[in-house]
């Protein structure tokens, strides 16, 4: 059956909103969210479907200047994405002064001639006035296909960005089911949605050297049994983690079930334990195994 398809990259800063659009266009959890840069690791893949289009979103690590092996993956991952797709979003904290991050980012979309929709966020925190300005200010920077002035958190104009999207799309066969929102395993999203949990319970440095693994997951007639390693870098990060008397990971373990639970559709049995793996931000070989880099 023929229908309007395409690929939509969301790019821009760390914190711009991209995966909070993402869950929100879906109406459904596909990508974690905290208030913490660089909460996305992995270009996150939601697909959205209805009678007129399908169309695949792909969500990506927020660029930044790399501190690490993986920020430097997380940048590469971005930027790829950008040349491969029907149409770029290019997400804008609208509420932050323009800087060289917002003007590095701007470089490399112009640099990519992709079709490019302006998406100023958080449009909720801005006077009318500011707003009026700040999309005079932008219109000067570049020639985007659109902008549209939005507001991720509390959906406002999502209608008119998806109805414009639909335009910009190709016809062409459907590339996945009606009801598939996502082409992720599962055990990527029981990884995402534990190490969101640890985002939003710990502060410091913790939640830029936590990575968290499925080590094993199978179902019985009383629900999903899951076994979840955190990774972190050093021993006193590993006491932080877990808390006094074990008070943070149970936490940990008490909301990424409840979420799990919704999400699977399904009873959940989740057992958490906590690693210390020097340095593994800069470590190939666990990068690849935590899947935040590919094999050569």
């Amino acid at each position: 059956m023929s229908i309007k398809s395409g690929f939509v990259a969301l790019i821009g800063r760390p914190n711009a909103g991209k995966s909070t659009l993402l869950n929100a266009l879906l109406d459904t959890k596909v990508a974690i969210v905290s208030n913490k840069p660089q909460t996305t690791r992995n270009v996150i893949r939601g697909i959205y479907t209805d009678d007129q289009a399908q169309i695949i979103f792909l969500d990506t690590p927020g660029i930044h200047k790399p501190k690490h092996q993986l920020g430097r993956s997380m940048n590469k991952e971005s930027l790829t994405s950008i040349t491969d797709v029907d149409l770029v979003y290019y997400i804008v904290d609208a509420s932050v002064s323009f800087g060289p991050g917002e003007q590095f980012v701007l470089d490399q979309i112009k640099r990519s001639n992709m079709p490019a929709f302006l998406l100023l966020n958080k449009i909720d925190q801005l006077t009318k006035e500011k707003l009026i300005e700040t999309l005079l200010q932008w219109q000067q920077r570049h020639e985007f296909k659109e902008i549209i002035p939005i507001s991720a958190y509390k959906k406002d104009n999502l209608e008119k960005l998806m109805e414009v999207t639909k335009s910009y799309m190709k016809d062409t066969l459907q590339y996945y089911p009606a009801d598939q929102i996502s082409d992720y395993p599962t055990e990527f999203l029981v990884s995402e949605i534990i190490r969101e949990k640890v985002l939003q319970t710990t502060e410091q440095e913790i939640p830029h050297s936590v990575a968290v693994m499925v080590e094993k997951m199978e179902r019985d007639a009383s629900g999903l049994w899951i076994d979840a390693v955190i990774f972190v870098e050093r021993d006193s990060q590993k006491g932080i983690v877990i808390g006094k008397g074990g008070l943070l990971l149970k936490e940990v373990i008490q909301r990424a079930t409840k979420d799990l639970k919704e999400l699977l559709a399904s009873n959940v049995h989740l057992d958490i334990f906590v690693r210390v793996e020097k340095d593994w931000r800069n470590r190939k070989r666990q990068l690849v195994s935590l899947g935040y880099e590919h094999k050569d």
